[in-house]
């Protein structure tokens, strides 16, 4: 699935509508450059969800947790990971064996130590906004996709 984004009000709405075809536990792989609206994109599915608080990238802390009634949702950025054996130490697994949302920023980071995501969601910046390309990795991220379109 693609789409265009003419800007950050378009980004955040797609989050939201992201928020109502997920369920309480999927894994999602961010990709695009810096600025390209990874964290928006979050943020817009947390408010899609009701969440009215501070929602900023967690590029110096590895990780964010948003606990909100029938979701918990995890926001990492591993940007600043040096080496995906980290993951390990911050006990990535339990994340993934938990009823979560996980959102992944930078995942190419984490190769070897992560799981194949439900969705991949690339960002592409243009002058005029960007792209948003979704696809399905599995059963659940392809079933996520047909009830987006």
């Amino acid at each position: 699935m693609k789409k265009f984004l003419a800007n950050e009000a378009d980004t955040l709405a797609f989050g939201a509508s992201l928020s109502k075809t997920i369920g309480r536990r999927c894994l999602i792989f961010l990709h695009g450059s810096l600025g390209a609206g990874k964290t928006t994109l979050v943020r817009g599915f947390l408010r899609g969800l009701g969440y009215t608080g501070t929602v900023k990238s967690p590029t110096y802390t590895l990780v964010e947790e948003y606990d909100l009634p029938g979701y918990l949702v995890i926001h990492f950025d591993l940007y600043r990971l040096s080496d995906p054996e980290e993951l390990e130490w911050i006990g990535m697994r339990d994340y993934f064996d938990s009823d979560a949302v996980c959102f992944i920023e930078w995942p190419k980071r984490g190769v070897g130590m992560l799981p194949i995501a439900d969705l991949d969601i690339r960002l592409e910046t243009f002058e005029d906004g960007r792209s948003v390309v979704v696809s399905g990795s599995t059963e659940l991220g392809r079933h996520i996709i047909e009830k987006m379109v």
